[in-house]
């Protein structure tokens, strides 16, 4: 598994003529978590096509691996696991590692908390930093007991037992969060239920029906959704196409709308609509996007984006779409310092505790480029004249890959280079980021003269 070196590498994206091409990006990080813990948890082998090869999905692979599933890559690219079935997991004999994933953190607290033994986790400096009490409570509910630190973060250590089922009403919507819950589920008798506020991406839910089981959603009056799982169904081994990340097709996606003349094709990206927000958004903004080929694949609706480059116009987007594209808005703030007017981005709480405060980083950056801006508490107002933004900025990453690569995009069409602090936090979600963009034409490279 790959670990960043203590030396940071920093990494310059300079402005650049336009980006043309076919591209495919990176497997989807969130089914390829949850590909790796259900084959661990369904009878029989699983085969796992384009899985993410980032430094989070690894550690879940790891971590599956640790608690008695077989998992293994295969020499024509693929994955293979091997699970014993709901209830069979085994007793780490060290701690689970999750290093910066706080999905992975998540939804393994989730699946260990019915187990018959004691799991420890830790993580790094970034992920001890962030809050796990949302997920805590709802577990401790169903009779698992937590020990952690002050205010519930990691490290901490999850005692499993025979859980009680709950309904349980998220107070805010997390799918982490309600993952968790399902996972805890898998093997505690019962229907255990979870009300959400807003839906939020469903691949859990999907990924259940794919390994054979029921799980009843209901679309509630007010827009909230309820989710009904009968626990201690069996699951049986299936086979995954991952699709492509919507989230680092976002970066490619503003990339070439932001840079006059492009004209670039993004193959096989999942398109689920709790999580095309971003799409939508620039389409409204006046990106001229052409979504081709819509299909499905193991329960995901998959597409191919056709992306040239456009004007962009400030709008204001609405504060309950955030769920769709929670973790697009970084790159959305770069692609709303080149339109023309405001864009007003509200609701975003959740931005200020990823794996930064990505509000408050963001509005750092932008700030060194020459953004016009305003910061609310849950979000920012970017004001564009239409032109691209001065740039010269040095950007600290705060170790957030979402932030590296968003002021990347933007250095490729910046007037002044852009340069961030650490490029090698891209390897936790997005491998081979600079010489992807440098196929189509970026000019993006590593500063190995430190």
């Amino acid at each position: 598994m790959t670990t960043h070196s203590s030396v940071p590498l920093p990494v310059t994206a300079r402005r650049t003529g336009p980006l043309a091409g076919t591209i495919k990006v990176p497997g989807d990080k969130s089914i390829s978590h949850r590909s790796l813990i259900f084959g661990a948890l369904a009878a029989g082998t699983t085969r796992i096509t384009g899985l993410l090869e980032g430094e989070d999905v690894l550690r879940t692979a790891a971590a599956m691996r640790q608690l008695g599933a077989e998992v293994e890559k295969m020499e024509d690219g693929s994955w293979q696991v091997r699970g014993n079935g709901v209830g069979a997991l085994a007793e780490p004999d060290t701690v689970l590692d999750m290093g910066n994933s706080g999905t992975a953190a998540r939804l393994l607290m989730g699946l260990v908390a019915s187990c018959p033994f004691t799991t420890f986790f830790m993580g790094d400096t970034s992920l001890h930093r962030r809050p796990m009490g949302r997920v805590r409570l709802p577990l401790e509910e169903m009779g698992a007991l937590i020990t952690s630190r002050s205010g519930g973060r990691f490290p901490l250590a999850v005692t499993g037992r025979d859980l009680m089922p709950i309904d349980y009403e998220l107070p805010v919507a997390s799918a982490q969060v309600k993952s968790a819950i399902l996972l805890a589920a898998l093997d505690t008798p019962g229907l255990t239920r979870v009300t959400e506020p807003k839906p939020t991406r469903d691949h859990t839910e999907n990924m259940l029906r794919h390994f054979g089981a029921t799980v009843t959603v209901t679309d509630l009056d007010g827009g909230g959704r309820r989710i009904d799982y009968q626990g201690q169904q069996e699951l049986t081994a299936a086979d995954i196409i991952v699709p492509g990340d919507p989230s680092s097709a976002a970066f490619i996606a503003v990339a070439a709308a932001i840079l006059p003349g492009s004209d670039v094709t993004i193959t096989n990206v999942g398109l689920n609509p709790l999580r095309d927000g971003i799409f939508v958004t620039l389409k409204e903004m006046g990106a001229d996007i052409e979504i081709m080929n819509l299909r499905e694949e193991a329960g995901e609706r998959v597409g191919d984006l056709h992306v040239r480059a456009s004007r962009l116009n400030g709008i204001e987007v609405p504060p309950e779409r955030a769920p769709t594209m929670i973790d697009e808005f970084p790159v959305l703030f770069v692609a709303a310092s080149f339109a023309t007017g405001k864009t007003v981005m509200r609701g975003l709480h959740e931005l200020r505790v990823k794996e930064s405060d990505r509000i408050a980083a963001m509005a750092a950056g932008l700030k060194s480029c020459g953004v016009k801006f305003e910061e609310l508490d849950d979000g920012l107002i970017i004001e564009g004249n239409g032109r691209a933004p001065k740039g010269g900025g040095k950007i600290e990453t705060h170790l957030d890959h979402r932030i590296a690569m968003s002021f990347l995009v933007m250095g490729l069409a910046a007037e002044k280079p852009v340069t961030v602090d650490d490029g090698r936090v891209m390897e936790t979600s997005f491998p081979g980021f600079a010489d992807l963009m440098g196929g189509l034409g970026g000019q993006i490279t590593a500063d190995n003269h430190r």
